[in-house]
């Protein structure tokens, strides 16, 4: 009877922590979300607010901008007030950028609004994964902290497919869709529709109990108690505080960690691997793609709906290779899955390149006639038949011949008279670019953070190796729509598949595979004393 008790216990327990674990990984679905739906508003605001292309660059980017400052501080004030605490604060403000990005009536507001959204990524990236940690028992805790992953794509998969679906009905005839008018501030819906989502995570988290390993550190033993029990069974409950409480009077006693150690000579081959991965995984262009999928695609020439359809499946081959990434992670390792991820990176981002440079643009005097009325016909007529060889001629072009405010408005359709390019070609770079990166640079790389730094410098180390990440990231994003206006589309792919091609040598020449190795081993390895 009591074996028959005790499995029961367990299983309840493991149940009790699936459901705490998929409520806190709603962060990560949020995150998802707000950092991926702009890429469905970026050509709309473009002509709403007349921005020039940093000016867009900066609407995306400064999500990104905010996010790293939150990841500096959450911790910290995780520790003072809290992981839940933190973690509804960001579902507040997850919800209030939502709202505030809707009703902006400028440019600025809506800086403002996307950079309050960014306090909630970044305090949802660091927290969520380390609450869900702190609680999970460490045979399920790679499962269950994956979950936050995962939620993650699903959440830029969502986004993607809200703003198709949105763009649909405003596009309808239906009472609903003519009545909160979808069609005029379809641009809006999609940057408000998040709001629904933040205010449930904000009410579930009400549900979800506080981190024991917080309680314990506040001297909060009852309390963190009564969680260890729901999460272990009363068996395990007071072994698992024993040990909690072990480790905290070790870490009492402990030397502080400095920043100058991170640099000392040892450490030069680790933080070299380190910071070298966490530029590779965004040099490569990946946050470029999720975040302005629709406009990529429209450079094709396929028009704004296709584009955005398009953009749904760039969401639905993210989510199942990263679910491949999870399954072959612990089976094949680290090294292979980067190797062949960064090979196939640049393998596509070539074929883009190819794809748009092979390509030209040209408006034939049928294509013209056929152009929405509001075109001045008469100022295209000069260009008839002109050969361009590149977007960047043929967008420089036609914005002096009709104005750059009337070209941005009807980018989409000008592009699709003109453009003779291969569309699926194209579509099949971009999707083989994201199942490759989807099953390596994206998951691996915070994998071989929690396993390449010492134990004492690991939370050091990956918050400085974060913030180049993050930083690199800001970069990308803020620069990618003036690339693509002054450089061209195959430029900026070929700028890309070159950084993917030299990543690829550093990882066969520096990175060490570090599956089945303890970390003390892997310490061994990399740190040269």
């Amino acid at each position: 009877m009591t074996d028959i008790a005790q499995n029961t216990d367990q299983s309840n327990s493991g149940w009790y922590m699936l459901r705490i674990s998929l409520i806190i990984a709603l962060g990560g679905f949020l995150m998802g979300f707000d950092a991926s739906v702009i890429s469905g508003v970026v050509g709309f605001i473009e002509t709403e607010f007349s921005l020039s292309k940093i000016e867009l660059g900066w609407a995306v980017a400064s999500l990104t901008l905010t996010a790293t400052l939150a990841m500096m501080t959450a911790g910290p004030l995780s520790d003072r007030i809290g992981r839940r605490k933190v973690l509804m604060i960001a579902a507040a403000l997850f919800a209030v950028s939502a709202i505030a990005s809707a009703v902006a009536p400028d440019f600025l507001t809506l800086l403002v609004a996307r950079m309050i959204g960014g306090l909630g990524v970044g305090a949802a990236l660091i927290i969520a994964p380390m609450f869900i940690a702190e609680m999970a028992p460490a045979d399920s805790r790679g499962r269950l902290v994956s979950l936050n992953q995962l939620n993650i794509v699903v959440g830029i998969s969502a986004a993607f497919f809200s703003n198709y679906l949105i763009l649909q009905l405003g596009q309808s005839e239906l009472a609903f869709a003519e009545a909160l008018r979808l069609g005029e501030w379809g641009w809006r819906w999609m940057l408000g529709v998040e709001a629904i989502p933040a205010i449930i995570y904000l009410v579930a988290m009400l549900t979800v109990p506080e981190s024991p390993r917080w309680l314990a550190m506040r001297g909060r033993d009852e309390q963190a108690l009564n969680v260890f029990t729901d999460v272990y069974g009363a068996a395990q409950a007071r072994r698992q505080l024993a040990v909690v409480h072990e480790s905290l009077q070790a870490d009492t006693g402990a030397r502080k960690v400095s920043v100058k150690e991170l640099f000392a000579p040892a450490m030069k081959l680790v933080m070299t691997v380190g910071i070298a991965v966490a530029v590779l995984q965004q040099i490569t262009g990946i946050n470029a793609v999720f975040f302005y999928a629709p406009m990529i695609f429209e450079q094709s020439g396929i028009g704004t709906d296709a584009a955005f359809m398009q953009a749904v499946l760039v969401g639905i081959v993210n989510l199942g290779f990263t679910v491949l990434a999870i399954l072959l992670i612990d089976r094949i390792g680290r090294r292979p899955l980067l190797i062949v991820g960064l090979a196939g990176i640049a393998v596509c981002m070539l074929t883009l390149a190819y794809g748009f440079g092979a390509g030209n643009y040209t408006l034939t005097g049928v294509a013209i006639d056929a152009l929405p009325a509001d075109i001045d016909r008469a100022a295209l007529i000069p260009l008839t038949d002109v050969v361009f060889a590149n977007n960047v001629e043929f967008e420089r072009a036609l914005s002096a011949a009709i104005g750059v405010d009337v070209f941005q408005q009807y980018q989409s359709a000008l592009v699709s008279a003109a453009a003779d390019l291969n569309p699926v070609l194209i579509l099949a770079g971009i999707l083989g670019f994201v199942a490759c990166f989807a099953m390596s640079l994206g998951p691996v790389m915070w994998v071989l953070f929690s396993e390449l730094f010492p134990n004492r410098l690991r939370g050091l180390a990956i918050s400085f190796a974060g913030l180049v990440n993050s930083a690199v990231s800001f970069t990308v994003q803020l620069v990618f729509p003036w690339e693509l206006a002054n450089l061209g589309n195959a430029v900026t792919f070929l700028m890309f598949g070159i950084f993917a091609v030299v990543g690829l040598v550093f990882v066969v020449m520096k990175v060490p595979e570090t599956r089945g190795r303890s970390l003390e081993e892997i310490e061994q390895l990399l740190v040269r004393v």
